[in-house]
């Protein structure tokens, strides 16, 4: 199976954060955040695997900083690692200043996403090719992470079969 540049997954959405979409602060729910986020990155690797696929983790979600009301909200992804059939997206959200065109970085986060054919069950992902420094360095740190939400995964599997017995 061919490779994909991650450029081929890259998802950009941008929206206008209004009073509705904050909280007592003026600042954007996270639970939002969190849904642009998911959508980005759902997406993203939808671009890449060309099948369905469905959520499999989001981990290290990082809030930097707020986004204020009449900011504009940036959330950018892209295929950062493959497996057999799942795929580590990268996200991060920016917040811009209109009036000024200023940027700053308000969270980052990685998610998992498991690819599925006709019938619902796992199919295998093209393996994808970082171009960009940024991208290969993601991609070359993409192993340790996922032997960390492994790790992870496995000591709440324990923990609960613990629970029941």
């Amino acid at each position: 199976m061919d490779g994909k540049n991650s450029s081929e997954s890259r998802t950009v959405l941008t929206d206008l954060v209004l009073p509705p979409d904050t909280n007592y602060h003026g600042t954007i729910f996270g639970g939002n955040v969190m849904a642009y986020i998911d959508k980005v990155a759902s997406i993203s690797a939808m671009r890449h695997a060309r099948t369905m696929v469905v959520t499999a983790s989001s981990d290290s979600l990082d809030f930097i900083s707020p986004i204020r009301t009449g900011e504009a909200i940036c959330v950018e992804g892209y295929v950062s690692y493959t497996r057999k059939t799942s795929m580590e997206i990268f996200v991060k959200v920016e917040a811009e200043d209109l009036l000024t065109g200023e940027r700053r970085l308000t969270a980052t986060s990685y998610l998992t996403f498991v690819a599925l054919d006709s019938e619902g069950k796992p199919t295998v992902v093209p393996p994808v090719l970082p171009e960009t420094d940024d991208e290969k360095w993601h991609y070359e740190n993409a192993e340790e992470r996922f032997q960390q939400r492994k790790k992870r995964r496995d000591q709440r599997l324990e923990r609960q079969n613990k629970k029941a017995d």
